[in-house]
């Protein structure tokens, strides 16, 4: 398959081409390096990137921005880069790029375990989380040319061992890529994979 992923440089970016790049075509999207560059939460960079990559069997991203911080610290500007990168960002490469995938592809988004299990400081993440989450069940109802599923990660070991936190109930970046090649080589349709269920 010929896959676009978007955030390629992130943690679980790497881990997911790493599972891919085997077996598949990869070309590798990121803010400021890879195969093409893209600008998440602008829509004409979305479109830019379609234009260059051509067709495609499937896209992946894990990518998106939205600040972590207590409710009361929490900015004007961090809601509103939230919904336009995180949110926004991801629900255009749908939109945008839903003429580029080929019958019978995917695309696969990403969200997060916040959305169903908030903590302090998750305020923004888990509104564009569950924002998500919900776009892409509404979604699946009116597309049927290709299939669109939203992964849902827990927190990663690695991200947790460069904090200082304790990693016991994290799960590694290669086994949350195990979610992501489920969604592409899969059936769901409309689907939030829980990352844990796919080890």
């Amino acid at each position: 398959m010929k896959i676009l992923l978007v955030g390629a440089s992130g943690t679980i970016g790497q881990a997911v081409e790493a599972n891919l790049k085997s077996n598949h075509e990869v070309i590798s999207a990121n803010y400021a390096n890879g195969d093409v560059k893209v600008d998440l939460g602008n829509p004409e960079s979305i479109r830019n990137m379609f234009e260059v990559v051509g067709h495609v069997d499937a896209v992946i991203s894990t990518a998106g921005v939205a600040a972590f911080a207590g409710f009361d610290d929490l900015t004007d500007i961090d809601y509103q880069t939230a919904l336009n990168n995180k949110l926004m960002g991801q629900i255009n490469l749908l939109r945008l790029g839903k003429s580029f995938i080929n019958e019978g592809g995917s695309i696969t988004l990403t969200s997060g375990v916040l959305s169903r299990e908030p903590m302090h400081g998750s305020a923004v993440i888990s509104m564009a989380n569950g924002a998500l989450e919900s776009f892409v069940k509404a979604a699946a109802l009116e597309v049927d040319n290709f299939r669109v599923n939203v992964v849902a990660p827990v927190f990663v070991k690695e991200t947790m061992a460069m904090m200082g936190m304790d990693t016991e109930s994290g799960l590694s970046a290669n086994d949350t890529a195990k979610a992501y090649m489920a969604a592409v080589t899969g059936k769901m349709h409309g689907q939030t994979l829980d990352a844990p269920d796919y080890l």
